[in-house]
């Protein structure tokens, strides 16, 4: 069977994936790459897929972190069930924010999702569970079925390669649904969607909350990996950063996310140490080249420029 340049091109990046912790990259990095790819693919499921930009998803990121965190910390609940107690948190504030903001379109459907997340910012700031300014600290990363421990970087690499690979596919499926093609109608064309006879809100909504549900999963899987949850999970610059991240991977496509998370992560992690607060302004400066440069993003203008693939929504 002849396998498409981009399939070849999923291929070759697992293989690559699977053989990180043997090429002397350190595993915690790439999984913070992986949960925050999680996170910026289930944004670009809402932005890029259904035309519905959200200025406060950090919300569902941040708080899924924090349940699956209290849950590990204070009640020994096992890993599996902690992370689908973060899941389904955010998944119902995903529920009522979207239930809320879908009254209204563009950017006052925008400022809703920020003014909402903000709310769940300065809840998470005042609530006791939390921790305040501290966040909650020295979460153990525990079992999967009481079977395999995770205390190993190396073991729970495999474990969060498995979930992002997991929800790649799944997103995969979801777009080429019939649910998901009535998204791209919704996010191309609405007026048209509707004198189809879709329920254009009802269909907004679960887009919603399966974005927020995966963006919690990445928030649950953040917590695990490096033990900890805190406010910057929850605050508005994490928002902007997974907007950031999917414009610079580019919209509307599946490596798109991981890509820009991949870019912005980088230059975070290996650039804080060496030029401090400064790292936004290389951000930012990444950013303006890059939009420049590729107005559909890096995937999207490979994508456009040598063929549709598994990178865009056709495939």
């Amino acid at each position: 069977m002849r396998l498409s340049p981009s399939r070849i091109v999923e291929l070759l990046l697992l293989a690559f994936a699977l053989c990180v912790p043997f090429l002397g990259i350190y595993p915690v990095f790439v999984m913070k790459l992986l949960c925050f790819g999680i996170f910026a693919a289930a944004f670009n499921l809402l932005l890029g897929f259904s035309g519905l930009l959200s200025f406060g998803h950090a919300a569902y990121f941040g708080i899924a972190a924090y349940i699956t965190a209290w849950f590990r910390v204070k009640t020994g609940l096992s890993t599996e069930l902690a992370i689908l107690a973060g899941v389904a948190t955010s998944a119902f504030a995903g529920l009522v924010i979207g239930t809320l903001a879908i009254r209204r379109q563009g950017i006052y459907f925008a400022m809703i999702t920020l003014a909402l997340a903000q709310c769940m910012y300065f809840f998470c700031l005042e609530a006791s569970f939390t921790g305040g300014e501290n966040g909650i600290q020295g979460v153990p990363r525990g079992s999967i079925l009481g079977l395999i421990g995770l205390q190993s970087d190396v073991t729970m690499y495999f474990f969060v390669l498995t979930v992002a690979v997991a929800v790649y596919a799944s997103i995969k499926q979801i777009v080429h649904s019939p649910f998901g093609q009535v998204l791209r109608a919704i996010g191309e064309n609405e007026p048209r969607a509707i004198s189809l006879g879709y329920s254009v809100n009802r269909y907004k909504v679960l887009a919603f909350v399966l974005s927020a549900s995966l963006a919690g999963l990445g928030g649950s899987l953040k917590a695990l990996v490096l033990g900890l949850a805190t406010l910057s999970d929850v605050h508005q610059s994490t928002s902007g950063e997974v907007i950031l991240m999917t414009l610079l991977g580019g919209t509307g496509t599946f490596l798109g996310p991981f890509v820009g998370a991949g870019i912005v992560v980088t230059l975070q992690e290996y650039l804080s140490d060496r030029v401090g607060a400064w790292v936004t302004v290389v951000i930012g400066a990444v950013f303006v080249i890059c939009v420049l440069a590729f107005r559909a993003g890096i995937v999207g203008e490979i994508a456009k420029r040598f063929g549709r693939g598994a990178t865009a929504p056709s495939a």
